[in-house]
């Protein structure tokens, strides 16, 4: 290894310096020490570099920039590296809103998915590839129409208004709709979910719900289409505009443009609602688990009309057999009770007939005693009062009394006897104070 020498001199001494009055010696110097330096860093290396390709330095420095150049598309190239289509290539810079920007920087994969670093990394991959400074340094025309087209795309997109102004209109970001045979085939919800998936993206409410499986239950298929049958979409279609002019003297005309572009606007939102309204018509009509949630709501509603018809039936049928056991028994007691008034009637007529006999007895027995007379033919006035006394007896007792009484006169014959029996019967009830004392007037 080679060995370097350097020389550092001593700074000047400054003037008026002297060495007896000013210094002082608190000191000896070491002794030198010698040591090997090598040199080292990017610019040495770089030096190092040149000596060993003999080159100049702007010879190295283009070698370098073009092998930074590679190093950047080969680290990009995993992510983003697709190939450029010739047409796009030679696009007049001038039409750069009808270019599709993505495709311009080589997103196409990504879209709307792709991320700010993305764009970014993408817009230094194709400017390091199309810059006109390097097409005229490899000798090709100074055409930097593409380059411009790059500009702009990036532009656009780095800008989260109008790259949403673009999003909105971006046709190849779209997914087609299965067409019926081709969701008869099989694979139903993996077709059609990529179609949602695409159109999800204009959804102001997130997340949106996913289409689901077969396997999937009521409630997040009824969910699904109703998000979708309520759509909120932000999608709009100013990128779509007719340019304005600028120039402050045709106001008329600006309005007119604007007035246009605004119409134009409402028709592509109606019809666009009406797309995707057909969409999800079109969906639902192949959906196999709507006719099966039909089916099984047809089958618990048929399950609950019989069930509710049986418990009708069977109520009825309780009411019907309640209603003649009411009506048996209600017959019975009626029958009871017929019976037992005719019963009660009959027992009434009888005593009622007892009750007549039993007087006849009564009045037979004073007639049979010759009215209480014990010789000779009673005097009308004996007659009368006998009678009158037992009217007045019989007026105060009940039929059973007068059963009794009437017994107690069974076979009694002489005036003496019935008398006897009349004079107990008004006693007793002078005791029980039904009668006064004295109130009757042959019979004590």
């Amino acid at each position: 290894m080679a060995t370097m020498h350097t020389s550092l001199p001593l700074p000047v001494l400054p003037a008026g310096w002297s060495a007896d009055k000013d210094f002082k010696a608190i000191g000896t110097l070491s002794p030198a020490t010698q040591r090997n330096i090598e040199p080292v860093g990017p610019h040495f290396l770089a030096h190092a570099r040149r000596k060993r390709h003999h080159r100049t330095f702007s010879e190295d420095e283009r070698i370098q920039a073009q092998e930074n150049v590679k190093k950047v598309e080969d680290d990009d190239s995993a992510e983003i590296s697709e190939p450029e289509d010739p047409l796009m290539l030679q696009r007049d810079a001038k039409d750069w809103k009808g270019q599709d920007h993505y495709a311009v920087l080589g997103l196409t994969k990504y879209r709307y998915r792709a991320s700010e670093d993305q764009i970014k990394r993408a817009h230094r991959k194709k400017v390091l590839r199309h810059h006109p400074d390097k097409k005229a340094a490899a000798g090709n025309t100074e055409d930097d129409s593409f380059f411009k087209c790059i500009q702009k795309a990036t532009e656009v997109l780095l800008d989260p208004v109008r790259r949403r102004q673009f999003d909105s209109v971006d046709e190849h970001a779209d997914v087609e709709p299965p067409t019926k045979k081709q969701a008869q085939k099989g694979g139903y919800f993996k077709l059609w979910s990529p179609v949602f998936v695409s159109e999800g993206r204009f959804s102001k409410t997130q997340p949106v719900p996913d289409l689901g499986d077969e396997k999937s239950s009521k409630e997040e298929v009824e969910h699904f289409y109703n998000f979708w049958y309520n759509f909120d979409s932000w999608r709009s279609f100013e990128y779509q505009d007719e340019d304005v002019p600028d120039d402050n003297e045709n106001r008329d005309q600006k309005r007119h443009v604007e007035r246009k572009n605004n119409n134009a606007r409402k028709k592509k939102k109606t019809e666009d609602t009406a797309r995707l309204r057909s969409l999800v018509d079109d969906c639902l009509a192949g959906d196999d688990r709507i006719k099966k949630f039909r089916t099984e709501e047809k089958a618990r509603k048929n399950k609950n009309k019989l069930e509710k018809e049986a418990t009708e039936r069977k109520a009825k049928g309780e009411a019907e057999k309640a209603k003649i056991e009411a009506d048996k028994i209600a017959k019975e007691r009626e029958e009871a009770e017929k019976m037992e008034k005719a019963e009660g009637k009959k027992a009434k007529e009888a005593a009622k007939n007892a009750a007549k006999k039993n007087k006849r007895v009564l009045k037979s027995s004073v007639k049979d005693a010759n009215y209480l007379q014990d010789g000779g033919d009673p005097s009308p006035a004996q007659i009368d009062g006998v009678l009158n006394d037992v009217d007045l007896v019989m007026g105060k007792i009940d039929n059973e009394e007068l059963a009794t009484l009437a017994a107690n006169l069974n076979g009694k014959k002489s005036p003496a006897e019935v008398k006897a029996v009349w004079g107990a019967e008004v006693s007793r009830l002078v005791g029980e104070g039904k009668l006064k004392e004295g109130e009757t007037k042959t019979m004590t």
